[in-house]
Protein backbone atom coordinates (compact mmCIF):
# COMPACT_ATOMS: atom_id res chain seq x y z
CA UNK A 1 0.00 0.00 0.00
CA UNK A 2 1.29 3.05 -0.82
CA UNK A 3 1.83 6.30 1.94
CA UNK A 4 -1.59 7.54 0.44
CA UNK A 5 -3.23 5.15 1.69
CA UNK A 6 -6.77 3.29 0.60
CA UNK A 7 -8.60 5.28 -1.92
CA UNK A 8 -12.35 4.35 -1.79
CA UNK A 9 -14.61 5.94 -4.54
CA UNK A 10 -17.68 5.99 -3.31
CA UNK A 11 -21.48 7.06 -5.00
CA UNK A 12 -22.55 8.36 -1.39
CA UNK A 13 -19.40 9.58 1.19
CA UNK A 14 -22.12 9.96 4.15
CA UNK A 15 -23.29 6.50 3.34
CA UNK A 16 -19.81 4.82 3.23
CA UNK A 17 -18.40 6.64 6.50
CA UNK A 18 -21.50 5.49 8.48
CA UNK A 19 -20.72 1.77 6.88
CA UNK A 20 -17.14 2.05 7.77
CA UNK A 21 -18.52 3.54 11.62
CA UNK A 22 -20.80 0.19 11.80
CA UNK A 23 -17.96 -2.02 10.39
CA UNK A 24 -15.24 -0.81 12.69
CA UNK A 25 -17.19 -0.26 15.79
CA UNK A 26 -14.96 2.15 17.40
CA UNK A 27 -14.41 2.58 20.99
CA UNK A 28 -12.32 5.61 20.75
CA UNK A 29 -13.19 8.58 18.14
CA UNK A 30 -11.86 12.16 16.88
CA UNK A 31 -14.17 14.11 15.22
CA UNK A 32 -13.80 16.82 12.59
CA UNK A 33 -15.65 19.86 11.11
CA UNK A 34 -16.70 21.42 7.62
CA UNK A 35 -19.85 20.12 5.37
CA UNK A 36 -19.00 17.18 4.46
CA UNK A 37 -18.31 15.98 8.13
CA UNK A 38 -21.84 17.45 9.09
CA UNK A 39 -23.40 15.59 6.12
CA UNK A 40 -21.54 12.48 7.11
CA UNK A 41 -22.97 13.03 11.13
CA UNK A 42 -26.52 13.54 10.00
CA UNK A 43 -26.42 10.43 8.44
CA UNK A 44 -24.76 8.72 11.32
CA UNK A 45 -27.47 10.35 13.34
CA UNK A 46 -30.01 8.37 11.30
CA UNK A 47 -28.11 5.18 12.19
CA UNK A 48 -26.17 5.97 15.40
CA UNK A 49 -24.10 3.20 16.53
CA UNK A 50 -23.89 2.27 20.29
CA UNK A 51 -21.94 5.27 21.79
CA UNK A 52 -22.13 3.86 25.37
CA UNK A 53 -18.51 3.43 26.82
CA UNK A 54 -16.95 5.61 23.58
CA UNK A 55 -14.53 8.63 23.73
CA UNK A 56 -14.98 11.15 21.50
CA UNK A 57 -12.46 13.80 21.07
CA UNK A 58 -12.14 16.57 18.27
CA UNK A 59 -9.01 16.53 15.52
CA UNK A 60 -9.53 20.86 15.70
CA UNK A 61 -11.23 23.29 16.72
CA UNK A 62 -12.19 27.55 16.79
CA UNK A 63 -11.34 29.09 20.33
CA UNK A 64 -15.47 29.74 20.82
CA UNK A 65 -17.60 28.55 23.32
CA UNK A 66 -20.23 25.36 21.77
CA UNK A 67 -23.02 27.98 21.53
CA UNK A 68 -20.87 29.96 18.85
CA UNK A 69 -22.09 28.47 15.74
CA UNK A 70 -18.74 28.09 14.08
CA UNK A 71 -18.05 25.53 17.02
CA UNK A 72 -17.40 22.09 15.59
CA UNK A 73 -17.78 20.63 18.93
CA UNK A 74 -20.98 22.67 18.66
CA UNK A 75 -21.87 21.69 15.29
CA UNK A 76 -21.49 17.67 16.11
CA UNK A 77 -24.29 18.53 19.52
CA UNK A 78 -27.01 19.95 16.61
CA UNK A 79 -26.05 17.53 13.95
CA UNK A 80 -25.93 14.01 16.14
CA UNK A 81 -27.97 15.64 19.39
CA UNK A 82 -29.39 12.86 21.81
CA UNK A 83 -27.15 9.70 20.07
CA UNK A 84 -24.03 11.11 21.38
CA UNK A 85 -24.92 12.32 24.82
CA UNK A 86 -24.26 8.46 26.16
CA UNK A 87 -20.28 8.83 24.94
CA UNK A 88 -17.72 10.51 27.25
CA UNK A 89 -16.80 13.78 24.88
CA UNK A 90 -13.98 15.79 25.30
CA UNK A 91 -14.79 18.71 23.22
CA UNK A 92 -11.23 21.20 22.76
CA UNK A 93 -12.53 24.68 24.18
CA UNK A 94 -12.27 25.80 27.74
CA UNK A 95 -13.39 29.05 28.58
CA UNK A 96 -11.45 29.11 31.96
CA UNK A 97 -8.29 28.90 29.96
CA UNK A 98 -6.61 30.90 27.34
CA UNK A 99 -5.51 29.28 23.77
CA UNK A 100 -1.80 28.20 24.76
CA UNK A 101 -3.22 26.63 28.04
CA UNK A 102 -5.78 24.95 26.10
CA UNK A 103 -3.32 23.14 23.76
CA UNK A 104 -1.31 22.22 26.49
CA UNK A 105 -4.30 21.05 28.25
CA UNK A 106 -5.80 18.72 25.48
CA UNK A 107 -2.79 17.69 24.21
CA UNK A 108 -2.13 15.98 27.77
CA UNK A 109 -5.16 14.80 27.70
CA UNK A 110 -4.98 12.83 24.37
CA UNK A 111 -1.14 11.91 25.10
CA UNK A 112 -2.97 10.04 28.62
CA UNK A 113 -5.74 8.87 26.50
CA UNK A 114 -3.09 6.65 23.85
CA UNK A 115 -4.05 6.44 20.66
CA UNK A 116 -7.52 6.41 19.66
CA UNK A 117 -9.13 3.88 17.05
CA UNK A 118 -10.62 5.75 14.58
CA UNK A 119 -9.88 9.95 13.34
CA UNK A 120 -12.06 11.45 11.17
CA UNK A 121 -10.46 14.17 8.70
CA UNK A 122 -11.39 16.03 5.99
CA UNK A 123 -9.80 17.82 3.01
CA UNK A 124 -10.10 21.53 1.95
CA UNK A 125 -10.08 22.77 -1.61
CA UNK A 126 -5.96 23.72 -1.10
CA UNK A 127 -5.54 20.33 0.85
CA UNK A 128 -5.26 21.74 4.57
CA UNK A 129 -6.61 18.91 7.02
CA UNK A 130 -7.37 19.76 10.83
CA UNK A 131 -5.93 23.45 10.94
CA UNK A 132 -2.82 22.43 9.34
CA UNK A 133 -2.87 24.65 6.23
CA UNK A 134 -0.11 25.18 3.69
CA UNK A 135 3.07 26.58 4.47
CA UNK A 136 2.05 27.30 8.09
CA UNK A 137 4.45 26.16 10.94
CA UNK A 138 2.18 24.02 12.46
CA UNK A 139 3.17 21.75 9.83
CA UNK A 140 6.90 21.17 11.35
CA UNK A 141 5.75 20.41 14.71
CA UNK A 142 9.56 19.33 15.96
CA UNK A 143 8.95 19.26 19.58
CA UNK A 144 5.86 15.96 19.26
CA UNK A 145 3.51 18.18 20.88
CA UNK A 146 -0.08 16.60 20.49
CA UNK A 147 -1.97 19.88 20.55
CA UNK A 148 -0.77 23.60 19.09
CA UNK A 149 -2.35 27.28 18.29
CA UNK A 150 -2.84 27.53 14.98
CA UNK A 151 -1.44 30.57 12.58
CA UNK A 152 -5.06 30.99 10.72
CA UNK A 153 -7.10 33.23 13.04
CA UNK A 154 -10.01 34.21 10.24
CA UNK A 155 -12.08 34.74 11.95
CA UNK A 156 -11.35 33.29 15.41
CA UNK A 157 -8.05 31.52 17.00
CA UNK A 158 -7.73 27.69 16.18
CA UNK A 159 -6.15 24.37 18.02
CA UNK A 160 -5.36 21.63 15.89
CA UNK A 161 -3.49 18.15 16.87
CA UNK A 162 -0.71 17.48 14.87
CA UNK A 163 1.14 14.81 13.25
CA UNK A 164 3.04 12.72 16.00
CA UNK A 165 -0.67 12.98 17.63
CA UNK A 166 -2.33 11.81 13.99
CA UNK A 167 0.70 9.04 13.38
CA UNK A 168 -0.61 7.16 16.38
CA UNK A 169 -3.94 6.55 15.40
CA UNK A 170 -5.15 3.15 13.84
CA UNK A 171 -7.26 4.44 11.55
CA UNK A 172 -7.87 8.03 9.91
CA UNK A 173 -10.62 8.22 7.72
CA UNK A 174 -10.89 10.84 5.16
CA UNK A 175 -14.20 12.03 3.47
CA UNK A 176 -14.09 13.98 0.44
CA UNK A 177 -16.47 15.15 -1.63
CA UNK A 178 -17.28 17.41 -4.42
CA UNK A 179 -15.65 19.07 -7.54
CA UNK A 180 -13.88 21.88 -5.40
CA UNK A 181 -11.50 18.54 -3.70
CA UNK A 182 -10.67 17.25 -7.13
CA UNK A 183 -7.45 19.08 -7.80
CA UNK A 184 -6.50 18.72 -4.45
CA UNK A 185 -6.77 15.08 -4.24
CA UNK A 186 -5.14 14.71 -7.31
CA UNK A 187 -2.32 16.07 -5.92
CA UNK A 188 -2.28 14.13 -3.00
CA UNK A 189 -3.08 11.23 -4.60
CA UNK A 190 0.53 12.23 -6.76
CA UNK A 191 2.46 12.00 -3.98
CA UNK A 192 2.46 16.07 -3.32
CA UNK A 193 3.54 16.81 0.13
CA UNK A 194 0.04 18.67 1.03
CA UNK A 195 -0.56 18.99 4.34
CA UNK A 196 -3.29 16.11 4.26
CA UNK A 197 -0.83 13.68 2.26
CA UNK A 198 1.62 13.62 5.29
CA UNK A 199 -0.67 11.57 7.66
CA UNK A 200 0.98 8.47 8.59
CA UNK A 201 -1.53 6.58 10.84
CA UNK A 202 -1.71 2.77 10.75
CA UNK A 203 -4.05 2.75 8.33
CA UNK A 204 -5.63 5.50 6.14
CA UNK A 205 -8.89 5.49 3.98
CA UNK A 206 -9.82 7.88 1.51
CA UNK A 207 -13.94 7.88 1.17
CA UNK A 208 -14.08 9.96 -2.12
CA UNK A 209 -17.19 11.05 -4.36
CA UNK A 210 -16.62 10.46 -8.22
CA UNK A 211 -17.05 14.18 -8.51
CA UNK A 212 -13.85 14.71 -6.15
CA UNK A 213 -11.80 11.12 -7.71
CA UNK A 214 -12.33 12.53 -11.15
Amino acid sequence: MSLFGELRVVADVPAAFVALITEESPRSIALSGGGTAQRCYTALAEQPPDWNGVSVYYGDERWVPLDDPDSNAGMVHRTLAGPIGAATEHPMFDGSLTIDEGAVSYGRLLADSGPVDLVHLGMGPDGHTCSLFPGSPQLDEHHHRVVVAGDDAHPHPRLTVTYPWLDTARLVVFTVAGEEKRDALSRVRAGEQLPAARVRAHRVVWLADSAAAG
